[in-house]
This record gives structure tokens, C-alpha cells and sequence, in this order.
């Protein structure tokens, strides 16, 4: 090997410059491990809210420290910065995607424009959506091309004062539309940048926030992230500040009273309908009834009837309760909170918010408003913390529907205190807007009113003014807020509002508890399996197999370094992907070592022998680790979140792995056998082990076409009658997982929430204690609102299996106790539209594999014979794994659903079926090479029986390192782990079996010779 001292110098540098990315790591660690002891010391376990009170003290610790050295000159806010970053999986917090509303964006370019023509292209747009891959904008602007005579560029539509400079009355749609395309890209762009402006003044430590694509979708993931709905509302708070003139309540009174009657009377006019349909009570049963009715009375006893007469004073109470209902269905939600004063025109229960809603909006009731306050907008007050009760305010609208000031003008805002002490963000307005500001606190303190502060279509105070006009434009906002809600609330002021608004169509919530089972099991399972494989490599290659479990370790450590230098993200798949490349690092070494023993056994000396060996196996090792990484760069470009982990370490480990296999431990099995010492490549019980092998492999050709159509068969049998477990990546849907306090029934529980939640299912998730459950309830409907609901129902539904004392806050996922025992986990959300993107991108992703590789061992060995073995092969391990996953999802003890993780699985059996296809396909061609005077089938079954060496020992390694994550792993990889572990099998079985013959059956009926060169083509193979 030349260049030994330029390989020695690299792999140092290479090794010590992962060491120092990797020091980071184990600095900002070891500072939050004395943190965490500094804490436990201060506060007892026995002290109430120990856990959230250590954690705050951890906190303030960091922060006192931060910037003090460590070592080196390094501090913790360094350290910390560069550290190896972990995955939601292992450290628990948020990821979402949040879809900026193109039909929002292309509203205000077109001012709301009431045009025909251009609000039925947006709903047809919106329709379309549903099923389609392309953007809104696109089907918008198919949608508007469709309608006979609409113009983009008409007054009423784009030809705007705002968009005059660019947009010309006389322009055509296909001239428009990149103006507006550019626009909306403008828009999304401003969206991106106050998301992360509002980001990272939220405080969170790697964060990641990106673009995807042009639909209008980003990308967010806060890893560590503990106070999940504070995130939540600050990720989609559009933050649009409004400040209104607003109605008196007395002025509403006998607005409301009139309200109520409409309600009543349409209500009764519904009633009496229904009444006139159902069918009514027969004489004969209503006399039976009554007779039941006086023996019941007859009945019963002298000393009951204080009892009975109290019963029918509180049927007598409920049922003037119920008329009063009836007959008042407004009046009666009113609550006696307090007496409307001011500007709160009445007080109602919260639970009743959307009932007054949908009364309000009756446009019968509409019509009862007096002609100078038909424009009057109902909105409700900030809900309160201590209390179920909101109040309601009616703003002084206009024709435009537009405030006369708004948060546009607002140049800075910051948490302050009022006068009284009351927590507070007081804001500064620009130029223009202290004018108006002065204007409106002007007028409101002649007339003695007040001004709202309307903050997303919600009233925060409605303050009055008393002391004349406010001069200098500043104005603050008053409310029940925290600390904490104050300071979030004037940093999104100061980023500034969203464009458009921004709806979550996917979320992954993981709790820290869950996280530290997966950092646990992960750490485990990855162990567990290097153990067994340096023990393995050492029992079967003796003093060969030291030298290459020091590559695999060194490899290792460039695998993690690499990780931490390029700011990766390692999560649990990310673990399995390098506990995968520790089986594909084995089997470059194998072939190695095997190669050189062949040599050996040749009669050649050691040193012609390991030269010999390293340059033979480097056409199968390269060969097998570029369709490996294929796959891997197809996983990378459809996959998200943890898959993306999953390929970033398969295709680092790839290439690290190569130049460990033959750089490293070349090195250092050339200094083990220098100077003529003998180095063995066995032990004393694997010396003649799979020695002049010589199995009949194609004469079993149609046997193993038999069982693998029977097997073809019964797969697509069961997809097509059964078909498959999709989980909400796929279908859409909300996933919960929730962990009691004892084992529970997944039947039990699917009936307890079936009144609520309409559509659930419920299935065991790992421990007897622990379940999934899955609801596609109000999946259409966006928003927080709705996972709060949900949550809630299950709080509410499964009281009885909870343990006592939990409350509702403890419950939700997200509590920030790092030790959370029960409730909620895990939650994930998937909106039906962003599913069909999903799956969608999952079929591309598999057929974009097949093709990719059956380009590249076309172009590798210059003979489709080979591309069309190697491609029945994987489409053969792949129908049969869907088969299995279909046949076995009701039957298994751990979940089967097919999402993301699934589709990264196929891709990985796709890449070691075709690793294993291709050593064997390697060792055809070079025997073709040397004997091309052979029969064909001699040839290929020598070709195949010398591999089996390779096959056995690869195929064994990587099975105990898959069984180990099994096992070891956790329940969330479970799933992932079992699809590779089949893979495994059916491929190395397909490699041998269907690759192999089908690439024989179809050279034989040609006759072609498959050498590797024309120079080579020394005689026609005999077929």
C-alpha cells in the first residue's frame, strides 16, 4: 500500500479533531451533571413541585456559570453550542410544520377582493388541495385560468394601487403570474424570518428552523423544548395587534334581550318540526306507564316520604331550570360573574362560547342590531386563568372592517409593570402611529369611553381614558399574564406579525421522560451489539479479527465527531443507522479476510496473499457500499425528522467505514505480519470452516421459484383483502401515547372513548400499561384548540385508570417534569393534506431506488441481466416484507403501522439486498473473468458457494446487532427493527435464490458472454 505516512497522519488528525467536536459534548454534560447535583442539594425530593422547582434551579445555575471557563478557555455556553445534538426521540421536545396560508397571502395582494371570479378560483384551490401535490398557488392559478374572461391583472383583483408599479391594467394571467408568485415568495420569506426572530428570543438550544420547498411550509424543531403550549401559541400567534373603539354595555341591553326571543322562537319553530316527525306515545303504553307509576308510589314506605318529597322539589327546581332554558336559550347562559359595566356586554361560561357564537351570528339576529351599529364586531376577552368564565365586547366596526390603528405602527415593546403593580407590555408606536393614537385616546376621553387592544381577534384590556389625549405613542396592554407570557408577548410584537396566518399540519410532541427511556435503551441496544461483534471477529479471525475491531472502534469515533463538527442531529433510527453501519464495516473486513484466506490457500506467501486479498474485495466492497448509499441519499431527500437522522449517519458511517476497512486496517495488518511474522486469518475451530464449498445452487432454482410465488402470492393476497396498518403519517390523524399506572385493555379503553371521540383505536404500545391511541376527530379542523379538546376528552374519559391525584396539566404531553411516570408521552399530529404529501413522497422514494439502482449495476456490469436479477430480487424482498407487515400487524405484540419509518426500512432492505446481490454478482463476473472455457452453471454456482463464507458471517453479525435494537431498543424502533430483521433474511435468501437464477435463466437463453472487458472475451461461455 503506498502513502502509508499520509494515511497515518490523516487518521490521526481525522481522530483527534473528532476527539476535540466530541470534547464539547462531554464538557457542557459534565457542568449540567453538577448543575442537577447543585440542585437536588438545594431542594429536597420531599418539598411540593420538587422536580419543577429543581429544574428552575438548574437553570439559574447555567445561566451564572455560562460564561465562565471550563477548561481550556472554553465556558458552557460554548460548549453547549457545539455539542452533539440529540433528536426529539432522545431529548423530547416539539417539531412541527407550520403552513403559511397562501389563500391569506393572495387576499391581502388582492386587498379582499369581493371579485367573483377570484374567490371561486381560491375555493376551488382549496378543494383541489386536498388531493393533489401541487402548491396552493398553482391550483389557484389553474383554477383562475379555467373561468372564461377572468383577468389577474383586473382592478378588482391585482391591478391594485399597491401592486400599480408592477401590475399594468392591459397584462395577461401568464404575465401576472410570476409577479405574483414572486410576491407571495416575499411573503413567505418575511413569515420564515419572524418565526425565527420570535425563535430565538424564546431562548430554546438548537434550534432548527428551514423552508420547505415553495409550498409555503417550514420547518420547526425545538429538541429539549419542555413548555410545549407557550410554544405553540408562539408559533402561530399572527400577532395582529388592533386597537378599536368599543360599545358601552349598557348599550346593548335591549339588543341582547331581543337577541334571546329570536333564538327562542327559531329554536321552538326547529322543535316543532321535529316533533311532528317522530312518532308519538300510544294510549295503551302511556296507561301502562302511569300504572307503574302509582304501584311505584303505592309503594313505598311511611318512613321514605321525606325523602321523596325532597326528590320532587329538586325534579321540580330542574325542570323550572330547564323551561327557563327553552325559553331564554341566550339569556340563561348569561353568568352573574359580575354586572356588565364598561365595555363587557355580558359574562357566559367559557364551555359556552361557541353556542353564543353561532347565536350572534344568526342573521336574524344580525338584523335587531340599530342602524348605527350594524357594523358592531362580537369578540371575546382573554380567557382567565383562575376562572371559567369570559367576557364578551362588541367593537365599533366599519364598512372596511378595518381598525383604526393597528400593529404595524409598533416599533418596540417590552414586559413592564403598570401603575397598580399589574404585570404589563407597554409598546412604542412609530411617527404615524402616535398621531392616530393621540387622536383616538383623545376622543375616547371627551366621550368618557374606552379603547380595545385586540391582539389575534382577541380582547387582552379595554382600557378608558381620563386623562385627556395619550401624546408620544405610547400605549400598553394589561391582562392576567405571567412573567413569562408578558415577555413572549412583546417579543413577538417585536418580530412583528405574521404575513398570513400559520396552522400546525404536523406535529411531533415527546415528553423528557420518554426521551430518557429512548437515550437508555438506545445506549443498550448499541453496546449490547458492538460487544458481541468485536468478541465474534476476534473468535473467528483470531489476532486479524483485533486488528479489525481497533478500525471499527476508530470508525466509531469518526462517526460521532462527524456528527458533532457538521451541527447532525443523532436520533433513535439515527442509533439504528450506526449500529447498521457497524454490520456494514464487519462485512468489508469479512470480505477482506476471507479473500485473503482464499489466497493463502492458493499457495501464496502472506504478504502476496493480504495484497492480493485487499485489491480483490475492493470491486465487492466498493459495489455494495455505493448502492448502500444510494438508497441512503434517497432517504435523505424524501425523509424527514428522525429518517433524515437516520440516512445523515448511514451515509457518514458509509464513508467512514471504507476508509477504516481499507485504510486503517490494511495499516495495521501490514505491521502485524512485517518482518515475516505470521499472521493468522482463523482460529483453531474456523480454520477449514466453509473450506471447498461446493453447493448445486441452480439445480434448487425451481423449487425456490416455487416457494417464493407461493409466498408473492399470499403477500398481495393479504394486501389486497387485508391490506395494511397505516399509521397517521399516511392517513392523517392524532396519536397519543399514554402510560397508566396499571395494565389496561385496549378494548376497554377504544369503549370508553368512543362517545367522545366518534373514531379511536387503541393498541398495546410496548409494556402491558402503556397504549397508542389514534383519532382522526376534527383532523380537518387546525389549530390548538382541538389537541387541548382531545386531550382533554382523554383526561376526562379514562378518570378511572388514572392514578389519583393527576391532574389535567400533569396529564397533557409536555409537562415539563423530566420524571412524568403517566399521562400522555408522545403526541403526534398529521393533517390529511400533508399525509397524502407523505405518501406520495414515499412511493417516489421507493421507485425512485429501484430505478437508481438498476441504472447503476447496469452501467457497473454492462449487462441489464444483472440489473433485472438484482431488481426481481428487491421488488421480490420487498412484496414479501409488505406481505408479512400485512398478514402479521393484528397478531404481533408491538406495533406494525406503516408510516415514515417503514418506508426508511424498505429502503434499507432495498440497500442490503442489493449489498448482498452485488458481492455475489461480483464474484460471478470475476470467475466468468478466469474460466471463461467453463460451463455457465459451474461457473456460477462456484462463484456463489465461495461467497457463502461472506454471506454466513455478514448476514449473522448484522441479524445480532438488528435482534439487540429489537430487544434492546425501545418500543418506538420496534417496528423499524423487525421490518430489517426480515430483510435480512429474505435478502441474503433472494441474493442466492431469485437474483441469481433470474440473471442465469435469461444469459443462458441468449448465450452471453459476461466478462468484464472485450479484451477478456478470450471464448464464448458455454450455456
Amino acid at each position: 500500500m503506498q502513502n502509508k505516512g499520509l494515511i497515518k497522519l490523516f487518521a490521526i488528525l481525522f481522530g483527534l479533531v473528532s476527539i476535540y467536536q466530541l470534547s464539547f459534548t462531554y464538557l457542557a454534560n459534565d457542568v449540567e451533571n453538577e448543575a442537577e447535583a447543585y440542585a437536588a442539594q438545594e431542594i429536597s425530593e420531599d418539598v411540593e413541585n420538587a422536580s419543577d422547582r429543581r429544574a428552575a434551579k438548574v437553570e439559574t445555575y447555567l445561566d451564572s456559570i455560562g460564561d465562565q471557563p471550563i477548561f481550556a478557555g472554553i465556558d458552557y455556553n460554548t460548549a453547549k453550542n457545539k455539542e452533539l445534538n440529540l433528536g426529539l426521540d432522545l431529548k423530547g421536545g416539539i417539531n412541527v410544520i407550520l403552513q403559511i396560508s397562501v389563500s391569506d397571502l393572495l387576499r391581502d395582494l388582492a386587498n379582499d377582493s369581493k371579485d367573483p371570479a377570484f374567490n371561486q378560483a381560491i375555493q376551488e384551490a382549496a378543494e383541489a388541495r386536498k388531493n393533489s401535490q401541487d402548491s396552493f398557488l398553482e391550483l389557484f392559478f389553474e383554477a383562475f385560468d379555467d373561468i372564461e374572461g377572468a383577468k389577474l391583472a383586473s382592478p378588482d383583483i391585482f391591478g391594485t394601487k399597491d401592486l400599480a408599479d408592477e401590475v399594468d391594467f392591459e397584462m395577461a394571467n401568464n404575465q401576472v403570474k410570476p409577479i405574483i408568485e414572486r410576491k407571495i415568495d416575499e411573503s413567505i420569506t418575511s413569515a420564515f424570518e419572524v418565526l425565527r426572530e420570535r425563535i430565538d428570543k424564546f431562548g430554546v438550544t438548537q434550534p432548527n428552523i428551514q423552508r420547505l420547498g415553495n409550498s409555503g411550509r417550514i420547518l420547526i424543531e425545538l429538541p429539549g423544548a419542555k413548555d410545549i403550549s407557550r410554544i405553540q401559541n408562539l408559533l402561530q400567534s399572527t400577532a395582529q395587534l388592533e386597537f378599536w373603539e368599543v360599545y358601552k354595555a349598557a348599550e346593548f341591553s335591549d339588543f341582547l334581550v331581543k337577541a334571546d326571543a329570536i333564538v327562542a322562537e327559531n329554536m321552538k319553530s326547529e322543535s316543532d318540526k321535529v316533533s311532528e316527525e317522530s312518532s308519538e306515545i300510544t294510549e295503551d303504553e302511556q296507561t301502562e306507564t302511569d300504572g307503574e307509576v302509582q304501584t311505584d308510589t303505592t309503594d313505598v314506605e311511611s318512613d321514605d316520604e321525606e325523602d321523596l318529597e325532597a326528590l320532587l322539589s329538586a325534579e321540580e327546581e330542574d325542570a323550572d331550570e330547564t323551561d327557563f332554558s327553552k325559553s331564554n336559550p341566550l339569556l340563561s347562559l348569561v353568568q352573574s360573574a359580575g354586572q356588565p359595566q364598561g365595555p363587557v356586554i355580558a359574562y357566559f361560561a367559557i364551555k359556552d362560547t361557541a353556542k353564543v357564537n353561532k347565536f350572534l351570528s344568526m342573521p336574524q339576529v344580525k338584523s335587531q342590531l340599530p342602524s348605527d351599529k350594524k357594523y358592531a364586531e362580537f369578540v371575546w376577552g382573554k380567557p382567565p386563568k383562575d376562572s371559567e368564565v369570559i367576557e364578551l365586547y362588541a367593537l365599533k366596526g366599519n364598512r372596511n372592517d378595518e381598525p383604526q390603528l393597528d400593529g404595524s405602527v409598533i416599533v418596540d415593546a417590552q414586559q413592564t409593570f403598570d401603575q397598580g403593580g399589574r404585570i404589563a407590555v407597554s409598546m412604542q408606536m412609530d411617527g404615524r402611529g402616535s398621531k392616530i393614537w393621540e387622536d383616538m385616546t383623545g376622543k375616547a376621553s371627551a366621550q368618557g369611553s374606552q379603547i380595545a387592544i385586540v391582539l389575534d381577534n382577541t380582547v387582552y384590556s379595554a382600557p378608558g381614558v381620563s386623562s385627556g389625549a395619550i401624546t408620544g405613542g405610547r400605549s400598553e396592554i394589561t391582562g392576567q399574564f405571567s412573567v413569562q407570557e408578558a415577555q413572549d408577548l412583546a417579543n413577538v410584537l417585536r418580530a412583528g406579525k405574521l404575513p398570513a396566518s400559520a396552522d400546525i399540519v404536523q406535529s411531533e410532541i415527546i415528553g423528557p421522560s420518554l426521551g430518557q427511556e429512548a437515550i437508555d435503551s438506545g445506549v443498550l441496544s448499541f453496546v449490547i451489539a458492538l460487544i458481541f461483534v468485536l468478541i465474534y471477529m476476534v473468535l473467528y479471525y483470531g489476532k486479524a479479527g483485533l486488528y479489525a475491531d481497533i478500525a471499527l472502534i476508530v470508525n466509531i469515533l469518526f462517526i460521532f465527531g462527524v456528527l458533532s463538527g457538521l451541527g447532525a442531529v443523532l436520533t433513535l433510527p439515527g442509533i439504528a443507522g450506526i449500529v447498521l453501519t457497524i454490520g456494514m464495516s464487519v462485512d468489508a473486513n469479512v470480505l477482506i479476510f476471507e479473500r485473503i484466506r482464499e489466497e493463502i490457500q492458493k499457495g501464496k506467501t502472506q504478504v502476496e496473499a493480504i495484497s492480493d486479498g485487499f485489491r480483490n474485495a475492493l470491486s465487492s466492497i466498493l459495489d455494495a457500499n455505493i448502492t448502500t448509499g444510494l438508497t441512503g441519499i434517497i432517504l435523505l431527500t424524501f425523509g424527514t425528522g428522525p429518517i433524515k437522522g437516520f440516512a445523515t449517519t448511514l451515509l457518514i458511517g458509509i464513508v467512514t467505514s471504507l476508509f477504516c476497512a481499507i485504510f486503517l486496517t490494511r495499516l495495521f495488518i501490514d505491521n502485524g505480519g512485517k518482518k515475516g511474522k505470521s499472521l493468522p486469518f482463523s482460529t483453531g475451530a474456523t480454520k477449514n470452516l466453509f473450506q471447498n464449498v461446493n453447493i448445486n445452487f441452480l439445480t434448487k432454482r425451481k423449487i425456490a421459484y416455487i416457494i417464493s410465488g407461493i409466498a408473492i402470492l399470499i403477500s398481495v393476497g393479504s394486501l389486497v383483502t387485508k391490506g395494511l396498518n397505516q399509521g397517521v403519517d399516511f392517513v392523517g390523524g392524532r396519536s397519543y401515547t399514554v402510560r397508566f399506572e396499571q395494565p389496561v385493555n385496549p378494548t376497554e379503553v377504544e369503549s370508553m372513548l368512543l362517545s367522545d371521540l366518534e373514531s379511536v383505536e387503541a393498541k398495546t404500545y410496548g409494556s402491558s400499561n402503556q397504549l397508542k391511541i389514534t383519532t382522526n376527530y376534527k383532523i380537518e379542523e387546525e389549530g390548538t384548540k382541538v389537541d387541548d379538546e382531545i386531550q382533554s376528552i382523554l383526561y376526562n374519559s379514562l378518570q378511572d385508570l388514572l392514578p389519583s391525584g393527576l391532574t389535567l396539566q400533569e396529564f397533557r404531553v409536555g409537562d415539563s417534569s423530566s420524571d412524568k411516570e403517566y399521562g400522555v408521552l408522545s403526541a403526534i399530529k398529521v393533517g390529511p393534506t400533508i399525509a397524502d404529501d407523505i405518501k406520495t413522497a414515499s412511493y417516489y422514494a421507493i421507485i425512485g431506488s429501484l430505478i437508481v439502482v438498476f441504472l447503476y449495476i447496469l452501467i457497473r456490469f454492462r449487462r441489464w441481466q444483472f440489473s433485472l436479477g438484482a431488481v426481481a430480487a428487491v421488488v421480490h424482498d420487498v412484496v414479501i416484507l409488505l406481505g408479512l407487515y400485512s398478514l402479521l400487524y393484528n397478531i404481533m405484540p408491538f406495533s406494525l403501522e406503516i408510516d415514515q419509518a417503514f418506508i426508511a426500512a424498505i429502503l434499507t432492505v432495498i440497500g442490503y439486498s442489493l449489498n448482498d446481490t452485488v458481492v455475489v454478482f461480483d464474484r460471478i463476473r470475476e470467475f466468468f473473468n478466469e474460466h471463461p472455457k467453463w460451463k455457465m452453471d459451474k461457473l456460477v454456482n462456484l462463484a456463489v458457494s465461495s461467497t457463502i463464507s461472506r454471506t454466513i458471517n455478514t448476514s449473522l453479525t448484522t441479524l445480532v446487532v438488528l435482534v439487540a435494537i429489537f430487544i434492546f431498543g425501545g418500543e418506538s424502533i420496534r417496528g423499524f427493527m423487525f421490518a430489517l430483521i426480515i430483510g435480512v433474511v429474505v435478502g441474503t435468501y433472494s441474493s442466492v435464490f431469485i437474483a441469481t437464477p433470474v440473471m442465469f435463466d435469461t444469459v443462458k437463453k441468449k448465450g452471453i458472454d459476461l466478462s468484464k472487458t472485450e479484451a477478456e472475451e478470450k471464448g464464448q461461455v458455454r450455456a
